[in-house]
């Protein structure tokens, strides 16, 4: 390993004393993860009920398939969920580029290049992040691969005033449309009425629905609807995920309506040429460094000035091996400058103390490295919560202690520790009026105005819970304990006895097709629809049934795929056979149960030299004994999140039996 860079001797030689301060302000995050404590029909229920009475409103979004995204100018950063300067972040910029030039292009002409530093330099002034559904056909298979890579904005947050502000619908599309940015379909419900059908409505789809179908019959009940700049069917096909349905303040309808008068939507998008993201990650497809540089390089350097946060500083590794451990109790120990670092403080010492399995990983932040001094430091804080289980207890949490701030999911914090002898004349005492969330104001209780349900369709959950969720299953153990698996799972879904039985034949055929292709190697859940796509192709065409079944399938994989000769005539963009550089399969690295055979130091060591295991997989070292409740339960649980991700599982290893059920709740989740 290498001697630690200046940076490093920098962080190890600061001492907390009684001058040293902190600023932490949020960069990055999502939406807080919300979960109903009532049954889904308990929610439909209470949502009609509230607005019958004028309470609310009913919005319903449509699912896009991909993965979270998030931007905050070029010195903000692009975010993962809980990552960032790797090729996740790479394609994120790329396609958000892409997509600006084709939207600004045909209007602006040269001065393209004008508009999008003026749209970095809006985001950095007034400190905000912007949040995405990243779909592409390059970063895994979700249901369907898409037929264009994009993004569609899912969220604008104001993080200038310390505690994120989520910027309401009507809002994020007049931000949406002031700067071109793809906007999705939304609808509105404002009676009892529309809300009783829009639910009917998706009773009588959840099992045949396709995206066609279902905008149609939203479209029909809808008091207000609002098609996005991005159609799901052109631009992601027919297998729709699902619909995301949310209580609103009851002005919502109002409010959209007059956002429409005064931000029409823009003009048609322009052309763009260039290499796509296909063809980079094609050509680059052996070096994923060389992708990433191919990629950035393919953005206008007015949008991505530099490449700091994937390379550095060309002086060290950006991603520092000491930073972890040591800044986390220093940013701890500090005096907090002002109140929202004092609130970030308590959010991070409440979860540490109570040992909620999350990571708090340090990183130095290059964006200020002309600001780092001895007495000053500047880092980047990614809070990346490793189990559901901590966002409920977290809520717990809340329920006893309201003036906690939530926890984000996606979350990035701005970290400067640094000396003043002088003293701060602080507002670390007192509480600033951050501004109220917008269902508060309109008088709702806490616990209503989070009301929010996901409803997915069945056509979607055949390709991955019981396709891709279900290869472990029958490579594993065989085509009998698949069948079992993909039973329960219709059962818990509720499934039509008629279905059940429509997917069973299918179902069986897929196993004894794949297994007499692949034998006893694992087909890729990274790449599944390799060959998913063209089994449920031809399975659809015995009949107007099993058409009906499949919904779509197979008709835009040749232009998804490079020829090269693989088992079949053509080879999908992503390599079947894993290379050092490609992450298309998880791994759970174990241990034999010896006691005291330093299982910590050596995952320690491990998290503290990032590339040790030859890749840019993300590595999370799960300690057993920071864990409350079933570990091997958390560690599946954390594979569901990430599945592509390598988890030190630092805990005694199980018996065959415990493994066993490890495995089944991995594909069941």
């Amino acid at each position: 390993m290498s001697e630690p860079n200046a940076a490093d001797k920098l962080l190890e030689n600061f001492t907390v004393d009684s001058f040293t301060y902190s600023v932490a302000q949020v960069r990055a995050t999502f939406y807080p993860k919300f979960e109903n404590d009532k049954s889904d029909q308990e929610v439909r229920t209470r949502m009609a009920e509230m607005v019958s009475k004028g309470l609310a409103t009913l919005e319903v979004s449509l699912k896009h398939s991909g993965s979270l995204f998030m931007y905050a100018g070029h010195e903000g950063g692009a975010y993962a969920k809980n990552s960032y300067g790797n090729i996740y972040t790479a394609v994120g910029v790329f396609v958000l580029g892409r997509m600006f030039r084709e939207a600004w292009g045909e209007a602006w002409g040269s001065q393209c290049s004008k508009k999008q530093a003026e749209f970095n330099k809006f985001l950095e002034s007034n400190r905000m992040c912007i949040s995405m559904e990243l779909v592409t056909a390059v970063l895994g298979d979700h249901g369907q691969r898409p037929r264009e890579d994009y993004v569609v904005v899912t969220a604008v947050t104001d993080l200038g005033c310390g505690k994120p502000k989520f910027y309401s619908t009507p809002d994020v599309i007049a931000f949406c449309r002031k700067w071109r940015l793809p906007t999705n379909h939304v609808w509105l419900f404002s009676t009892r009425k529309s809300v009783i059908s829009f639910f009917a409505a998706y009773d009588a789809l959840c099992e045949e629905g396709t995206a066609t179908t279902v905008c149609k019959a939203l479209d029909e009940v809808a008091d207000v609807s609002i098609p996005g700049s991005k159609d799901h069917i052109k631009v992601q096909g027919e297998i729709l995920e699902g619909l995301v349905a949310r209580i609103v303040s009851r002005e919502s309808s109002e409010h959209m309506e007059q956002v429409l008068r005064d931000y029409p939507l823009p003009p048609s998008e322009g052309d763009y040429l260039g290499s796509s993201l296909r063809d980079i990650w094609a050509e680059n497809r052996s070096d994923e460094k060389q992708q990433i540089k191919a990629l950035l390089e393919s953005v206008d350097t007015s949008f991505l000035p530099n490449y700091m946060d994937w390379f550095g500083n060309d002086v060290a590794d950006g991603h520092s091996r000491n930073a972890d451990r040591s800044v986390v109790s220093k940013f701890l120990q500090a005096l907090p400058a002002d109140f929202c670092t004092t609130k970030l403080q308590e959010m991070v010492r409440l979860m540490t103390e109570k040992r909620f399995p999350a990571a708090f990983k340090c990183y130095h932040n290059f964006h200020k490295i002309n600001s780092v001094s001895s007495d000053s430091l500047h880092f980047k804080m990614v809070i990346h919560v490793q189990s559901d289980s901590a966002f409920r207890r977290y809520q717990e949490e809340m329920r006893h202690n309201p003036g906690l701030w939530p926890l984000y999911r996606g979350f990035f914090v701005d970290v400067n520790l640094f000396k003043n002898k002088k003293g701060i004349a602080g507002e670390s005492s007192q509480e600033i009026n951050y501004g109220s969330d917008t269902n508060a104001k309109d008088g709702l209780a806490n616990e209503d105005a989070n009301l929010m349900i996901k409803l997915k369709f069945l056509k979607y959950k055949i390709r991955t819970f019981l396709i891709r969720n279900g290869l472990p299953v029958l490579f594993k153990q065989g085509e009998a304990a698949y069948k079992t698996y993909y039973l329960r799972q219709m059962k818990i879904w509720n499934t039509s006895a008629a279905k059940q039985r429509e997917l069973s034949r299918m179902l069986d055929d897929w196993a004894v097709y794949i297994r007499e292709t692949y034998g006893h190697e694992q087909l890729s859940s990274f790449s599944y629809l390799s060959e998913a796509e063209p089994f449920l192709e031809q399975y659809a065409k015995r009949s107007p049934k099993t058409q009906a079944l499949i919904g779509s399938a197979g008709s835009f994989m040749r232009d998804l795929a490079i020829i090269e000769g693989s088992r079949g005539e053509e080879r999908d963009i992503i390599p079947s056979s894993p290379t050092p550089m490609v992450k298309d399969e998880g791994l759970i690295v174990f241990f034999p149960g010896i006691p005291g055979c330093a299982k910590s130091a050596l995952c320690e060591e491990i998290m503290s030299a990032p590339g040790v295991l030859g890749d840019d997989r993300p590595v999370h070292h799960l300690m057993g004994d920071l864990f409350q409740g079933k570990y091997w339960g958390m560690v599946a649980e954390e594979c569901c999140n990430e599945p592509y991700s390598v988890i030190l599982a630092d805990k005694n290893a199980p018996n065959r039996g415990v493994w066993r059920q490890v495995e089944v709740q991995l594909v069941v989740d």
